[in-house]
C-alpha cells in the first residue's frame, strides 16, 4: 500500500490565541478508511480541509500536509485545482450547502464531467449511471430536478455520485449522514463502503457517532482540543480505550437499554393531556397533486407521560410534532389538548398565546430557534415577561436562575448565539421552552445533531426536568437508543401512518411489523461484529 495523506505536527492558529490544531499527525493508506471523531470544536473539520488546502485566512500554519505527495499548505493555486479535480474528493455535511439550488442535478453533475472533456450528451449519460450507482432509482427524472425537489438523504447521495465521478483517489467525508434516519444512514454507509473497497480509495471520514466509526472504519484518531489523544485499531481504541477522554465518548454513545426504559404512566379513568383521533395532514402540489404527510393517525398521551415518534425522513413525524403545537392545521381528524378540541382551521394570535402556554417545542437546530441579534438570557427574560406576566427585572433574575438550571452560566447570559456552541445553545432553547412552564414539552430530534457527550447532557437534563417539572414529553427522532432512554411508548410512522405502536420494551424486544424489524437492524454493527469466527 502507497501512502495516500500524510499529515504531520500540523499546527494551525491566530496570534494571541490557542492554537486551533496542535502538531496533528496523521495518515491514510490506499484502500483504508479511517475515522477522525471527537467534539464539536475539536478541529476535525480544519484537519480534513487542509487536505485540501482549504485554510482560514490569516491563519498561521506549520506541520506538512501531503496528498499524493503534493504539499497542500504550499501548492499553487492551479495545483490544488488539479489535485481537487482529478485526485481528492470531498462530501460536506450539509448537501444544500454544496449545491447551486437554481440548477438541476444534471447541471450539477455534467460541469465535472465537461471539464473533463465529455460533450453534454456524454455527461448526461454518465451522470445518469453515477446516480443509479448510488441507488437512486429514476435516475434519468433526477437529473433534470431542483434541490429542493428531493429528500436529504438523496441529495447526499446526489453529493456522493458527484464526489465519485473523477474516480478520487482519497475520499474526505465531513459528516456526510449526521441528522438522516437510521434507514438512510444505513444506505450511505453501505454505499460508501463498497464504492471504498471497490475502487480501492483511501477515505478519512469525520464522526461524532462512534457507532458509525465502527461500522466503517479500521483506524480511528481521536481528537480533542486541537491535539490527537488516542490513536489505533479501532476494536482496540473503542472496547479498551487508554484516555479517560475516550473512555467518556464511549460511555456517553446511547446504546438501547431495556432495563433503562421509564415506567408507563397509567390514568386510570382520566382523560389524556393528548389525544389524536383520524387526524390526517394533505398538501396540494403544483398541476393538481395531492401530497399526504400524515394519514389517519390516532394516539393518546397520558398527563406526565413520555412517547416517542420514530421513523424515517418523510413517514409524517414532524407533520405530526407541527400539528401537536398548531404550526400546521389538519386537513381531517381531531386533535384534544386537556380536554379542549383543537379547530380545525389557523388560530387567532390570542389563541395561539393561551395555546403556548401549555404546549413549547424545540427543535432540531438551537440556531434557528434563537433570535441572534438578542442576548440569550434576554431571549429567555422576554418568555417569562409574556408568559408570567413578570417585569424586566424579575424576568432577567428569572432567566439567570433557569439558565443556571440548565447549566449555563450566568456570564454567558449576556452572550450572543453565536457566542455558544451547539450544545450550549440547545441548552438554551429547552431554557426558553421552559420559561413558559408549558404542561406539554414537544422535541423535534431535538438531540440529533449534536456530539455524543453534549448529547449525553442534555437528554440528563430532559430527565432531570421532567421528574422535577413533571412534563409530559413527546419525543420526535429517528435514534432508537434515545427512545429507550426517554420514553415509556413509542409509535412507529412509515409514509405518513402509523404501524405500529404501543410500550417501548415490547416493540423495541419484539416488534410486530417488518418495517419496525429493518429500524432497529439498520443501526450501525462494528466491523468485528460481520468478522469470521475463528475455526
Amino acid at each position: 500500500m502507497s501512502r495516500l495523506l500524510q499529515i504531520q505536527d500540523l499546527t494551525l492558529g491566530f496570534p494571541d490565541k490557542a492554537p486551533l490544531l496542535d502538531t496533528v499527525s496523521l495518515h491514510v493508506d490506499d484502500g483504508e478508511a479511517v475515522a477522525l471523531v471527537g467534539e464539536s470544536g475539536s478541529g476535525k473539520s480544519l484537519t480534513i480541509r487542509a487536505a485540501i488546502g482549504l485554510l482560514p485566512e490569516r491563519a498561521g500554519v506549520s506541520g506538512t500536509v501531503s496528498v499524493r505527495g503534493l504539499d497542500t499548505l504550499t501548492a499553487s493555486r492551479q495545483r490544488l485545482m488539479d489535485l481537487r479535480r482529478k485526485d481528492v474528493s470531498m462530501i460536506f455535511q450539509d448537501p444544500r450547502a454544496g449545491i447551486n439550488p437554481v440548477r438541476t442535478v444534471g447541471d450539477f453533475l455534467g460541469e465535472t464531467l465537461r471539464f473533463q472533456g465529455l460533450s453534454r450528451a456524454e455527461a448526461m449519460e454518465r451522470s445518469i449511471t453515477a446516480l443509479e450507482q448510488v441507488g437512486l432509482r429514476r435516475a434519468k427524472e433526477l437529473t433534470g430536478q431542483h434541490p429542493h425537489q428531493l429528500s436529504g438523504g438523496m441529495l447526499q447521495r446526489v453529493m456522493i455520485a458527484a464526489a465519485l465521478l473523477n474516480s478520487p483517489k482519497l475520499l474526505l467525508c465531513d459528516e456526510p449522514t449526521t441528522a438522516l434516519d437510521v434507514t438512510t444512514q444505513a444506505g450511505i454507509v453501505s454505499l460508501l463502503r463498497d464504492q471504498q473497497q471497490a475502487r480501492g480509495m483511501g477515505m478519512l471520514f469525520i464522526t461524532h457517532d462512534l457507532n458509525l466509526a465502527a461500522s466503517l472504519c479500521e483506524r480511528v484518531y481521536v481528537l480533542r482540543n486541537g491535539r490527537v489523544v488516542e490513536q489505533g485499531a479501532t476494536r482496540d481504541v473503542f472496547l479498551a480505550p487508554q484516555q479517560d477522554y475516550t473512555r467518556q465518548l464511549v460511555n456517553a454513545t446511547p446504546a438501547i437499554e431495556l432495563d433503562q426504559v421509564p415506567e408507563r404512566v397509567d390514568v386510570p379513568g382520566g382523560q389524556p393531556l393528548l389525544a389524536a383521533a383520524g387526524l390526517s395532514k394533505r398538501y396540494e402540489l403544483a398541476r393538481g397533486e395531492v401530497l399526504t404527510a400524515l394519514d389517519d393517525a390516532g394516539f393518546t398521551l397520558p398527563e406526565g407521560g413520555s412517547l416517542g415518534v420514530v421513523g424515517e425522513s418523510g413517514s409524517g413525524k414532524s407533520t405530526l410534532a407541527r400539528l401537536v403545537v398548531a404550526l400546521e392545521t389538519a386537513t381531517e381528524g381531531e386533535l384534544t389538548l386537556g380536554g379542549n378540541r383543537r379547530p380545525q382551521r389557523r388560530l387567532a394570535a390570542a389563541e395561539r398565546k393561551i395555546l403556548a402556554k401549555d404546549v413549547q417545542i424545540v427543535f432540531q437546530d438551537p440556531y434557528l430557534s434563537l433570535d441572534p441579534r438578542i442576548p440569550v438570557g434576554k431571549a429567555v427574560a422576554d418568555v417569562f415577561r409574556l408568559h408570567q406576566h413578570q417585569g424586566r427585572s424579575e424576568a432577567l433574575d428569572s432567566a439567570r436562575e433557569l439558565l443556571g438550571r440548565v447549566g449555563i452560566a450566568e456570564d454567558r447570559c449576556d452572550a450572543l448565539p453565536r457566542a455558544l456552541s451547539g450544545g450550549q445553545r440547545q441548552r438554551v432553547a429547552l431554557a426558553k421552552a421552559l420559561a413558559a412552564r408549558p404542561r406539554l414539552l414537544v422535541l423535534d430530534e431535538a438531540t440529533s445533531a449534536l456530539d455524543v457527550s453534549v448529547q449525553a447532557q442534555v437528554l440528563d437534563l430532559v430527565e432531570e426536568l421532567r421528574d422535577q417539572f413533571g412534563l409530559t414529553i413527546l419525543f420526535v427522532t429517528h435514534d432508537l437508543a434515545v427512545v429507550s432512554r426517554l420514553c415509556s411508548e413509542v409509535l412507529v410512522m412509515h409514509q405518513g401512518r402509523i404501524v405500529e405502536q404501543g410500550p417501548t420494551v415490547r416493540i423495541l424486544a419484539d416488534p410486530a411489523e417488518e418495517y419496525t424489524r429493518n429500524l432497529i437492524g439498520s443501526r450501525p454493527r462494528p466491523l468485528w461484529d460481520e468478522e469470521p469466527a475463528p475455526a
